[in-house]
């Protein structure tokens, strides 16, 4: 799994390994809380699945910096619903 990480190809499919971490980042919290997984694995290892949702090109950073799906058709307001608003989680003001 974490070889995928030593491999320039996803760094470069991403823009950099600052996006690349950004994206894990931003991408396990969703999962964690509550996100579903957006490519079907044989694992709960939320690290796998977000390597392999990059590798499938199903996330991506926005020009804002925030989580998105690739593709688009009937399934994509599924997608948007499993990626979760970060910004909703917590609830306050800081």
């Amino acid at each position: 799994m974490l070889d995928e990480l030593k491999e320039e190809g996803i760094v470069n499919k991403v823009g950099g390994r600052f996006k690349l971490s950004t994206l894990i980042q931003k991408r396990m919290v969703a999962l964690n809380t509550g996100a579903r997984p957006l490519v079907e694995m044989r694992t709960t290892d939320k690290m796998a699945i977000v390597l392999e949702e990059i590798l499938q090109d199903k996330i991506y950073l926005d020009n804002s910096g925030e989580v998105r799906a690739r593709g688009a058709g009937p399934s994509d307001a599924a997608r948007r619903a499993m990626l979760t608003d970060i910004s909703d989680v917590g609830g306050g003001d800081d």
